[in-house]
Parts: structure tokens; sequence; C-alpha cells
């Protein structure tokens, strides 16, 4: 009787077990811009100083492209490790361990306890280097040319890399849910959603005077693949960061759905 009543207990256990739910994934969140001084500057001034950059080298893009994209490419660089730095939440700070707060007139030590933003701008750096390639064969799969201005286009598409991925990196990592709610554009609007699909849809755009039969300088490759992608990653970020009624939306979700 024992036996039976041990068999009937267990098998009422691993049936309650199997009955209850999943745990539900974490919610993904969209990132937060540092509130302070500083960073608000230097958000704000990013966009000024990318359109600066195109703006003066659009004229040695013109002329010479693959030298024109060599050489800004560290000075682009350099803006969005700023940028990422002094602005984005580093990618687990959120998991990291709250600070003792201070007592009246103690000065505030800097936390050791989350993820150094300087090294998370290493790796991301990296990773924007390693998945360069890729962005590569997608341009050519959208058109790109496959044998001729390999060059070119391989430093377009690590201009697009900075631009795009690069503040994704530092602010998801690796994040697999998040990462494909971003591939398949279900991922909360912010800044660093908004510079990918600008990014993307300025490149799109951008391919289009190409063909055409104007017969102008700027219609070469890819005068105009970077100067769409450039205004259009610079225009998104800004209008999803900061416009109220897009930020932390989700495209094709309900208000209620969200809730």
């Amino acid at each position: 009787m024992a036996a039976v009543k041990q068999e009937k207990a267990s098998a009422a256990s691993s049936t309650a077990v199997a009955a209850s739910p999943k745990a539900p994934s974490a919610p993904l969140y969209p990132i937060a811009l540092h509130d302070d001084a500083t960073a608000k500057l230097v958000a704000n001034a990013r966009p000024a100083v990318l359109g600066a950059l195109l703006l003066l080298g659009f004229g040695p893009l013109v002329a010479a492209p693959e030298t024109a994209l060599q050489y800004s490419l560290p000075l682009v660089a350099a803006v969005q490790v700023a940028y990422a730095i002094l602005c984005l939440p580093v990618a687990g700070s959120q998991h990291s361990k709250p600070g003792r707060k201070t007592r009246p007139g103690e000065k505030k030590k800097a936390d050791a306890s989350g993820p150094s933003p300087v090294i998370a701008a290493i790796l991301s750096i990296l990773l924007t280097a390693i998945v360069t390639p890729a962005v590569h064969i997608m341009f050519i799969l959208f058109g790109a040319p496959c044998l001729d201005n390999v060059l070119n286009t391989l430093l377009c598409s690590a201009h697009f890399a900075l631009l795009g991925l690069f503040p994704v990196f530092y602010a998801r990592a690796l994040d697999g849910e998040a990462l494909m709610a971003l591939a398949g554009a279900s991922a909360p609007l912010d800044e660093t959603f908004g510079g990918l699909a600008g990014a993307l849809l300025g490149a799109w755009l951008g391919a289009v005077p190409i063909p055409l039969d104007w017969d102008r300088e700027w219609q070469k490759w890819p005068v105009t693949i970077v100067v769409g992608m450039y205004m259009g990653s610079c225009l998104f970020a800004k209008l999803f960061g900061s416009v109220p009624f897009l930020y932390g939306k989700r495209l094709g979700v309900s208000e209620t759905k969200e809730e």
C-alpha cells in the first residue's frame, strides 16, 4: 500500500510540474541614454559632427571614394566610440549590483562592479569588424558590384557597420532575443534601433539615383549609398530616441498588447 501511495504521489507531482507554465522571458526594454549634461550634449552633437564630416568629405568622396572612405573611417569610429561610452548604457549594466548610498558630504566612488565601458567599446569594435564581411555580402545580394569596386564596397560596409551595428553591440551585446527582435523589427524603438533602421533605409534609397541616366559624377558607386545611410542613420536615431510618441513603441504592436 505504501508503495502504491508513493507511486501515485510521484505521478501527481510530475503531472503538476508538466502542467506548470514556462517562466516568461525577460521583457525587452528600449535603450535609454544617460541622463546627464555631458551625455545630452554629445548625443545632440553627434549628428552635427557626422553631418559635417559627410559635407566636408563629399568632394573627395566623389573624386576618389576609396581614399575618402578609408581616411574617414577612423574619424567616424572615434565619434561612435565617444558617443557609446558617454551616452549609452553598457550591455549588462542593469544586472550589476546597486552601489551603496553615499552619506551627506561623502564623495561618490566609481562603481567597479558593473561592466567597463572602455572594454565594452573595444569588444564592440571587434564585433563590428568581424561582421563587416557579412555586411559586404549583404550589399552584394542587394545589387552591389560583385567583382568590381570590391574595396569600395568593403569600406562602405565598414561605415554601415559602425553607424548601425556598433551601438547595438555596445548596448545589447550578443543578446540573442534582442538581436532577433531587431532583425524582425519588433524591438522597442530607441536611438540604437533608429540608427540601424535609418542606415538600412538610407542605403536602400541611396541606390535609387545610381542607374538613372543623369551622367553625374556623384552617381558612381557607392557615393549615394554612403550619403543615404549617414543621413538616414542620424535622422532615425534622433526620431526614435527623442520623439515621445515613438520612443519605446513597437512596430505593429498596439498599446494594449504591449501592456
